[in-house]
Order: structure tokens, then C-alpha cells, then sequence
């Protein structure tokens, strides 16, 4: 079975209490009023020959509405699902999220309706520090998380 993979950045900021890391509230019906294990990385699938960090500067931009620059720290790849990878680059940056312009997709909605409607992406973007990161975040991309905070401690 071929493999799916996505390509995301975890950026993240010195906070008073420890690094704190960027998450997206995904956008839609499906996802709304849910908040434990909901958020993510801002990623996206890698389109085919689109380099990894290439692809993941593109999902934050159209995520977010603005670039993201800096030091990329490719983490390791994370198995998120039986066919999905997400590959990771940590960057530090700290960003005003005051702002966010997500792109739209589109689908059927309600279900089964005939009527197609357009929702952002993502709707809320926020700063958490690690132990409310890895409440919010979806179960499949925690060890992301757990290795930025590995990583981050390591470097003091």
C-alpha cells in the first residue's frame, strides 16, 4: 500500500514557563466544538517531486496567511496512521496569530445534500505550552511534540 505523507512545521517560542508550540484548530463542521486531541501541526500532503520542507513552508502559509522563516530542525518522521507520515521541522518563531487567514476547501454539506459549502481550513490558531500541547493536539502527532521538547531541553 502506498504510503501518504505529509509535511508540517512545529514552530514554537520561549514562553515564562518553557517553550510553548504552535497548534491549528482544524475548520469545518466535522471539527467543530471538539478541542481535546482536535489540533495540529500546520501540514499537508507532499504534492509529487515538492520537497518535504518546501511543502511544509507551503501548508503553514496557506494555514495561517503568512510565511514562516527561520532554522528548520527536521525532526524524525512520525507514523500517524497504518498509510500516513507526517514529517516534521521545528523552527523557532514567534508569530502573531491576531491575523489568521486559513485557504478554504470545499464540501458537501449538510451531507447528503446536493449543496456544496466553504469552510477555512483551519479556524483557530493558538500557543500552548507542552503539557496543554499535548492535550489539544490529535493523538497521532504527539510523539512530534515529545521530540521537540526532547530536543529543546537538550540544546540548554
Amino acid at each position: 500500500m502506498a504510503r501518504l505523507l505529509s509535511a508540517g512545521v512545529l514552530a514554537w517560542r520561549a514562553g515564562a514557563d518553557g517553550p510553548e508550540f504552535l497548534l491549528v484548530h482544524p475548520g469545518g463542521p466535522y471539527w467543530k466544538g471538539k478541542d481535546e486531541a482536535a489540533w495540529s501541526i500546520p501540514k499537508g500532503l507532499v504534492e509529487p517531486g515538492e520537497a518535504g520542507w518546501a511543502a511544509a513552508r507551503r501548508e503553514f502559509e496557506e494555514e495561517l496567511g503568512q510565511p514562516i522563516s527561520g532554522d528548520p530542525v527536521e525532526l524524525p518522521p512520525c507514523r500517524v496512521s497504518r498509510d500516513k507520515i507526517v514529517q516534521a521541522w521545528l523552527v523557532e518563531a514567534d508569530l502573531d496569530l491576531s491575523d489568521l487567514k486559513s485557504n478554504l476547501f470545499e464540501m458537501e454539506w449538510p451531507p447528503r445534500s446536493g449543496r456544496m459549502a466553504a469552510f477555512p481550513e483551519v479556524d483557530e490558531a493558538a500557543w500552548f505550552p507542552f503539557e496543554t500541547a499535548m492535550v489539544k493536539v490529535v493523538k497521532g502527532q504527539r510523539p512530534i511534540l515529545e521530540t521537540a521538547r526532547a530536543l529543546l531541553a537538550s540544546q540548554r
